[in-house]
């Protein structure tokens, strides 16, 4: 996933934040846990938002130090209900990114790439061994996504559908049928805003570099003129997530997700198309919002 996907922390209450941090905290375990240290350093703020639904409100708290801060006090840590699917799956998609990174990049500017995916081939592994299901999903999507920018198809739907079945298809393992339902539909529309706000964020970098980008394809090299479209269709997707979301049972935690889908996304929309983004992302602050006050360390 790519760091769109945070919350509007100002927004929430401390008890809130308290909530979100033990479920950053409890990822940040279960990788470790599961696929090493080094797994430690894939966390982002997109996985989080991952486990707080695939956790769907079940899961207990347990305190834990953190290795980043040895001499604080142990937080509270989420574990339990679908954490460690939700660690698995993290893992898959970072793989599948950096495949993706090496493909856009020649020999000498790829070579960071590899090196990092070669650190973490062995725990992709164990996670697609874990999570066959999803990874098959993620390898066949990601290979129509490659079908169509060979193609330099301008059928953005189709572009979006693919990247955005792989994130739903994260739902498979949700144990209950209108939850897995539920959280399959939050997913897929996710997914699709995430991809549309991804190709607008790369626009300029994939013209210099002459790479496909399916907004200029769909516009013929004319999508900066056609923000309104992008914006609607944007805003519809978070609209239908917001929908689904409606239909969960998902406790103390349904105001975190809510708060995600109505003030987070949003205001990374709006950094995202104003150009703000990338120097926002860089600089790790969120848009209008401050920092996780006494919180650990940051993705």
């Amino acid at each position: 996933m790519f760091g769109y996907v945070r919350p509007a922390l100002d927004r929430l209450t401390q008890d809130q934040r308290d909530d979100y941090q033990s479920a950053y905290c409890g990822l940040c375990h279960a990788l470790s846990r599961r696929h090493g240290w080094l797994a430690r350093l894939t966390l982002q703020y997109d996985f989080t938002f991952l486990a707080v639904l695939l956790t769907a409100g079940a899961g207990e708290c347990a305190p834990r130090r953190c290795p980043v801060h040895p001499f604080r006090p142990p937080r509270p840590c989420l574990e339990g209900g679908q954490m460690d699917a939700a660690a698995d799956q993290s893992m898959i998609l970072v793989w599948h990114k950096l495949s993706d990174d090496v493909s856009d990049h020649g020999f000498l500017t790829g070579l960071p790439y590899r090196l990092v995916r070669r650190l973490f081939r062995s725990a992709y592994r164990r996670a697609a061994l874990a999570q066959r299901s999803f990874d098959l999903q993620a390898r066949e999507g990601l290979a129509r996504l490659r079908e169509l920018e060979e193609e330099k198809s301008p059928q953005l739907d189709r572009a979006a559908d693919a990247f955005a079945g792989i994130l739903a298809s994260a739902a498979r393992g949700v144990p209950e049928e209108g939850a897995r339902r539920a959280i399959g539909q939050l997913l897929y529309h996710l997914g699709r805003w995430i991809y549309l706000m991804d190709a607008w964020d790369d626009l300029d970098e994939d013209r210099r570099r002459g790479r496909y980008n399916p907004l200029d394809a769909r516009f013929q090299g004319r999508a900066r003129e056609n923000r309104e479209y992008l914006e609607t269709t944007a805003v519809h997707s978070l609209r239908l997530a917001g929908a689904a979301a409606n239909l969960l049972e998902l406790g103390r935690r349904q105001a975190i997700v809510e708060n995600v889908l109505w003030s987070g996304l949003p205001a990374v929309q709006s950094a995202v198309l104003d150009g703000r983004w990338k120097e926002m992302r860089n600089t790790r602050r969120q848009p209008n919002e401050r920092s996780l006050r006494g919180s650990g360390h940051q993705p």
